[in-house]
């Protein structure tokens, strides 16, 4: 499968070692779609891919799919035109928060026949609380994200603040580089203005905590997620960059588990 890449930081360089470098079976990045081809030359020599200012040309390139590894303003700039040609895996999944736009991407993937998958990035359990909301019985779903304070806020505090108490839909507005998770935590459960999210500042940690918390009829769920930072960038979770990886490994792979 042919992999084009909408974005060249930290995310995409990881897929680029994982994918080309390491030779990932039956995957294979082509076409990388940057703003400035001077800056991000040395990739096409480093990884044997070709650089795109053009949208258009872009998705007429060799490639089956598009990741998505920008920036919410990208989604919402780009995502329409991609979806119309191309299947792609989102990574920047805060920009569906917007319900117009929502609403746009859900009628494009009906009528233009493409999907968009959404990795679970830093959290997991999201297969679990698909499947028990399968009958739309899940009562109350929770996030509680904990992370380093200096990453959070200016001020320097000496215990843990909760800077953000309120449901999913809100907690994106005000923070939107750090609850991309609660919102596919929303979009897997019952929805964005019923999740609820609590994110802490917290000085004595140095990665961030995601803990989860599902009740319906199925019962109960709880899930606690630690996350290292990716190693090329500590402001990305390690497993949001593995989790982009392995949607891509399922999508072409034979045999799929879970989901």
């Amino acid at each position: 499968m042919n992999i084009g890449l909408i974005g060249a930081g930290a995310i995409a360089n990881f897929l680029l070692e994982e994918i080309n470098h390491n030779q990932s079976e039956h995957l294979l990045v082509k076409s990388i779609l940057v703003r400035n081809k001077e800056k991000y030359r040395l990739l096409e020599s480093n990884f044997g891919v070709k650089l795109f200012t053009d949208l258009e040309a872009f998705l007429d390139s060799e490639i089956d799919i598009v990741v998505e590894a920008a920036n919410i303003n990208a989604v919402k700039t780009l995502l329409p035109s991609v979806i119309k040609k191309k299947d792609v895996v989102l990574i920047s999944i805060g920009a569906l928060a917007d319900e117009v736009l929502l609403t746009e991407i859900s009628n494009l993937v009906k009528e233009c026949k493409h999907a968009v998958h959404l990795p679970s990035g830093a959290i997991g359990g999201l297969d679990l609380l698909q499947n028990a909301h399968a009958l739309g019985t899940v009562e109350d779903v929770s996030l509680t994200t904990r992370k380093p304070a200096s990453s959070l806020i200016e001020e320097a505090i000496d215990e843990a603040k909760v800077v953000f108490k309120g449901k999913a839909i809100d907690a994106i507005k005000q923070f939107p580089k750090n609850m991309n998770v609660s919102i596919v935590l929303s979009l897997a459960g019952i929805g964005m203005e019923k999740t609820s999210v609590c994110l802490v500042a917290d000085p004595h940690i140095e990665k961030n905590v995601h803990q989860v918390d599902v009740t319906g009829e199925f019962g109960e769920a709880t899930f606690s997620i630690t996350n290292n930072p990716l190693p090329q960038n500590p402001r990305t979770s390690y497993l949001a960059a593995m989790s982009i990886l392995g949607t891509l490994k399922r999508i072409n792979g034979e045999l799929r588990i879970g989901g």
